[in-house]
């Protein structure tokens, strides 16, 4: 009899192996028995609207210098992470355990509960609210969105838009909810209301 060949695990612990590991010091645990089953979309560019520098990494590691562009006077002093980051050429950069908490969502509340960042992976694509993402990006969302099903109970996807209504507006209009539906193969149900309205699905979690 052939024996099975074993599948290796694309995790190490928390750390995905796919991705870039970035450390960032913001971060701790999450509370005892809290439910990972929301991924939280968000946008980001620094300085807004401009691609590919460090700026990103820096802001998450606390490395930022604040005096190198007018626009970080009004960020200035904050500490922030998230998970994850898709760059505009599809690298993928990790920047906090997944089994920890980030600090990406702040005030925000999603599927009945708040403080999502108690129960929720962030993922920041790089690009300007309002503005398209690349084909690349979507192609590697997906893929991530698929290997954090593998670890987590993850049922909801939503835009920080959503959870933080009035006070977000990322990703913002020109992301693709209908093209990360597809190639996720995600039912409807997982998404934003919003996001889906007037459409039907025929794929299945």
């Amino acid at each position: 009899m052939k024996r099975a060949e074993h599948t290796p695990s694309p995790w190490d612990q928390g750390w995905l192996q796919a991705a870039r590991r970035c450390p960032s010091p913001n971060h701790g645990p999450r509370p005892a028995g809290a439910c990972v089953d929301l991924i939280v979309i968000h946008s980001i560019s620094l300085p807004p609207g401009i691609y590919g520098g460090p700026e990103i990494e820096q802001l998450f590691t606390n490395r930022l210098d604040w005096d190198a562009h007018p626009y970080f006077q009004q960020i200035r002093g904050l500490q922030v992470s998230s998970h994850f980051l898709i760059r505009r050429d599809g690298e993928l950069v990790q920047f906090v355990d997944a089994d920890a908490r980030a600090w990406h969502a702040g005030a925000s509340w999603w599927r009945g509960r708040g403080q999502c960042n108690d129960d929720s992976i962030g993922i920041e694509l790089e690009g300007l609210e309002g503005e398209t993402f690349e084909a690349v990006q979507y192609d590697r969302l997906a893929d991530l969105c698929a290997a954090l099903r593998q670890r987590y109970p993850i049922r909801h996807i939503a835009g920080h838009e959503h959870i933080a209504p009035g006070r977000k507006q990322d990703p913002g209009s020109g992301f693709d909810w209908a093209a990360l539906r597809r190639s996720t193969g995600w039912e409807s149900a997982c998404f934003p209301p919003a996001t889906v309205a007037g459409e039907s699905s025929t794929h299945t979690a």
